[in-house]
């Protein structure tokens, strides 16, 4: 057997919502190409492939996947993988860290009632240059005026790296689409093709901002749940304060666009030592197999 797959839905509060992520475990036989080829057959923005044996600090080694590339940090498959792991250990496991090509990542996990929540706590995020409204109107489809004025667009990262967008409005985020042809002129400046848009609008009450994650894998893809993008988020808003000044704990909802409703929470607030950042959701598991 070349490994045990795992399918789970991650920013999930039922299944077949969420993001649905596949775990290989046991992935220690699989060569970087075979990796590669397995993502490209699963075709989920991202698949993780765990060693069979944990780190001598305790963690996890662990490679993810898009269908095209390997990449060193995305937010959803952090959490699943570490539920993953988490649920197939023979002990219990109050956390669990992943050693990532990005650094060592740690899980948390918190449970009220039958809800557990697991939580990442994110490298550092990195603000990086902005740009003008006009051209990542276009390329989204949307006019500049679309755009709020109380943030810029600015490139954020950690390994990865994305566009953070603000719009005015609900209807605008609906709207929206990436356009690569169109794009190409900011990718020419060096901006990735990857654009998480969010606005201050929200379908639920309960919820304070509305998202959505667009990048390139073979052709423009939109992601139902986005973890780094959250994290992302959470130092852009510290640094600009379009939610204020204080702390933030955030309930963020994305993927309705793609029939996959799913909800990121966020918690961010300043330190001596640059931004805190956790993100975190719920998963739940949806199928088991192993690949032959």
């Amino acid at each position: 057997m070349l490994g045990t797959l795992h399918i789970v839905d991650v920013f999930a509060e039922r299944r077949y919502a969420g993001n649905p992520l596949a775990v290989v475990t046991r992935a220690d036989g699989l060569s970087s190409e075979q990796m590669q080829a397995i993502a490209a057959e699963i075709n989920y923005s991202e698949t993780t492939f765990v060693g069979a044996t944990a780190n001598a600090d305790g963690s996890h080694p662990v490679r993810m996947f898009t269908p095209a590339r390997e990449i060193a940090f995305a937010g959803h498959p952090i959490l699943g993988t570490a539920w993953v792991i988490r649920h197939e250990s023979p002990r219990p496991m109050a956390s669990v860290t992943l050693d990532l090509k990005v650094g060592a990542v740690p899980v948390a996990f918190e449970t009220a009632g039958d809800r557990e929540t697991c939580w990442f706590t994110a490298p550092k995020v990195t603000l990086g240059p902005t740009c003008d409204r006009e051209p990542i109107a276009a390329a989204l489809g949307l006019s500049p005026e679309d755009i709020d004025p109380a943030g810029p667009v600015q490139q954020c990262g950690a390994g990865t790296s994305a566009m953070v967008v603000p719009l005015r409005s609900l209807a605008a985020l609906r709207r929206c689409t990436l356009d690569l042809g169109v794009y190409q002129a900011l990718a020419a400046q060096g901006f990735p093709p990857l654009v998480y848009a969010f606005c201050r609008e929200t379908r639920d009450p309960r919820n304070q901002l509305s998202a959505r994650f667009f990048f390139e894998a073979h052709g423009v893809r939109e992601d139902p749940a986005t973890g780094n993008g959250a994290a992302f988020l959470g130092a852009y808003l510290l640094r600009h304060g379009l939610l204020g000044t204080g702390d933030l704990s955030l309930r963020i909802e994305q993927g309705h666009e793609v029939r996959r409703p799913s909800l990121v929470q966020l918690r961010a607030r300043r330190a001596d030592d640059g931004p805190s950042i956790e993100v975190g959701g719920g998963v739940v598991p949806t199928a088991r197999g192993e690949l032959i």
